[in-house]
């Protein structure tokens, strides 16, 4: 996944977040990406500064902070060395809003079970009408949709889900 800091021809900035920047130049290109403040499809990436954390000291960043126009909470990256409680909470927060993604995705998305695939390819040739789904795919058939252009993306899944 790939996180992109983005603005409209409107001057809203605003991040989302994509598979692959190879997914984000197809989404804009057929204008699924728009801006939540006014609906603009004209979107563009916004200069960003990456995140890199080197093998010494791994508490600090090395590149700046990201600016202060984004909505960004302080990361332990940015914190003093030592501070994992801020980590901890991190953790919790990004735990929690995982599995309130992917409570929504159960309760407003229809299960297909094993015929993910097929359901996904006629809703996308246009064999069947648009619905939100979800359900079970291999690795290559979610490959193989993915080379057919139909985006797809996992759901999230938290150690405790896997007990």
């Amino acid at each position: 996944m790939i996180r992109y800091a983005l603005h409209c021809d409107h001057d809203h900035a605003f991040e989302s977040w994509f598979q692959s920047s190879s997914a984000y130049d197809s989404q804009v290109k057929r204008k699924l990406v728009t801006c939540p403040i006014c609906g603009s499809a004209k979107v563009e990436k916004a200069i960003m500064a990456p995140r890199i954390v080197g093998k010494k000291g791994r508490g600090r960043a090395t590149a700046p902070p990201e600016p202060a126009a984004e909505t960004t909470t302080t990361t332990a990256e940015a914190a003093p060395s030592g501070s994992t409680s801020l980590m901890m909470a991190q953790e919790r927060e990004l735990r929690t809003k995982l599995k309130e993604l992917r409570d929504h995705i159960v309760k407003n998305a229809d299960n297909v079970g094993e015929r993910f695939a097929n359901e996904a390819r006629a809703m996308h040739y246009g064999d069947k009408e648009h619905r939100p789904i979800y359900g079970e795919a291999s690795p290559d058939e979610a490959k193989s949709l993915i080379d057919e252009g139909i985006e797809v993306s996992p759901l999230p899944t938290l150690p405790e889900d896997r007990n």
